[in-house]
């Protein structure tokens, strides 16, 4: 790693252990974001065109924007006018820089990508910041680390680089079995994967690194009570996404949010629920704007102090996206969303056996049901009466198809519950 690489990494990782040290409470974390949010709104003002008319007015002046409005204005929203449409054409050429920025993509699963513009030194920031996080003692002890992704984006592979981490990509495009064996002579201690796959190599006996982390999906309790029991190994998090880092798990499990470099702001988007979406401001990002940008995850936050004592926000969960939640009819006619958790928990407990599921809504009536081969015909039953009866409660109608099999496919993002229907 070139030495003002290393010093990138250092900085960000020492001022990421300084804050964990010193925010130790919410007021001096307050106090934290409004230096921070008054220094990234003037700059932002100044730098990005899309901002200028917010200029001389406060945080709050800076309106919420989402993706549509990002891929919108996509050239006034970073510092060095890149178009979209240049950004997009460099990366169908497999090339990850432009302009002499680091430019890439998501995924997709909500159905239109993501992209996004960053520097070098932001992208090494991002690297000292996780470490500081997952591994803290990244600086002075050794690590194996295997990732386990869909792709190995230019922020991935910032952090095999360096001397002290041995970094190895494993493919999920490829298949577990694929690469399996050479995970296990890889022999990790740390492994960062989605739950389908810690699940897998759990099921097989196969999974040996004492450091845990899920990412890219949701971890449900079913997933995590497997592995967790198959390993005797905590399962840990980290929730990250095109937009940033948002959380990682403390070493007691509890994830926190990245309060220290990014700020949160939540909205409500159903009713009678405790689910909230996050509106992120990341202070870390100058290159693109990410200023009050509308996240279209869901979340049940926690407010039980950790025992780890630290003042950054905890989550109970991370639920699923908006987009997956059902929208289905009462008996007026009027639609109703109905959130994922309400939806999962209706099938987990129905019946104890059940240890993996898909539900799906495939048009305005009408939802199937997806279970294993495995399961009897009585417990499928009782899963769907349950889903049936949920619903009834509510005032809710849907014509419900069970089917049994579920093909496990690693090259897309795992969502037991989605709504495929769009209004």
């Amino acid at each position: 790693m070139r030495a003002e690489a290393i010093m990138a990494v250092g900085q960000a990782y020492m001022r990421a252990r300084w804050r964990a040290l010193t925010l130790r409470n919410r007021t001096s974390l307050k106090a934290f974001h409004q230096r921070a949010l008054h220094r990234l709104t003037r700059q932002a003002s100044r730098e990005l065109s899309f901002y200028t008319a917010c200029s001389g007015g406060d945080f709050s002046s800076f309106p919420i924007i989402d993706k549509t409005i990002l891929l919108e204005n996509f050239s006034r929203l970073n510092r060095g006018g890149l178009s979209l449409e240049s950004v997009r054409e460099a990366l169908s050429r497999g090339e990850e820089r432009l302009a002499g920025r680091i430019i890439g993509m998501s995924t997709g699963t909500s159905g239109n990508r993501g992209y996004y513009v960053i520097t070098e030194r932001e992208r090494f920031t991002w690297l000292g910041t996780i470490l500081a996080k997952a591994l803290p003692d990244a600086l002075w002890r050794s690590h194996r680390v295997a990732l386990a992704l869909p792709a190995l984006s230019d922020l991935y592979r910032a952090a095999s680089i360096g001397s002290r981490i041995q970094l190895r990509f494993f493919d999920l495009a490829l298949g577990p079995e694929s690469w399996m064996d050479e995970l296990t002579a890889f022999a990790p201690d740390t492994l960062v994967a989605p739950p389908k796959v810690l699940r897998a190599l759990a099921e097989q006996g196969r999974l040996k690194a004492p450091r845990l982390f899920s990412s890219a999906e949701v971890l449900d309790d079913i997933d995590k009570r497997i592995i967790e029991d198959a390993t005797g190994f905590r399962v840990r998090q980290i929730y990250m996404a095109t937009e940033g880092l948002f959380a990682v798990s403390c070493p007691f499990g509890t994830l926190h949010l990245a309060e220290d470099v990014v700020h949160f702001e939540f909205e409500q988007s159903i009713t009678d629920s405790a689910l909230v979406s996050p509106v992120v401001t990341d202070f870390t990002r100058r290159e693109q704007g990410m200023i009050r940008y509308r996240m279209n995850d869901l979340f049940e936050l926690d407010h039980a102090r950790c025992p780890c004592q630290s003042a950054f926000q905890a989550v109970a969960r991370i639920d699923g996206r908006c987009d997956d939640a059902f929208l289905l009819a009462d008996q007026s006619g009027a639609r109703q969303l109905v959130s994922p958790d309400v939806l999962r928990n209706a099938i987990v407990r129905s019946d104890p056996t059940i240890d993996d599921f898909r539900l799906i809504q495939t048009g305005p009536d009408d939802i199937v049901l997806q279970l294993s081969d495995a399961l009897g015909a009585t417990v499928a039953r009782k899963a769907a009466l349950e889903v049936e009866t949920m619903l009834k409660r509510r005032g809710l109608t849907a014509n419900l198809t069970l089917r049994h099999g579920i093909l496990a496919d690693y090259t897309r993002k795992l969502r037991r519950v989605r709504r495929d229907w769009r209004a």
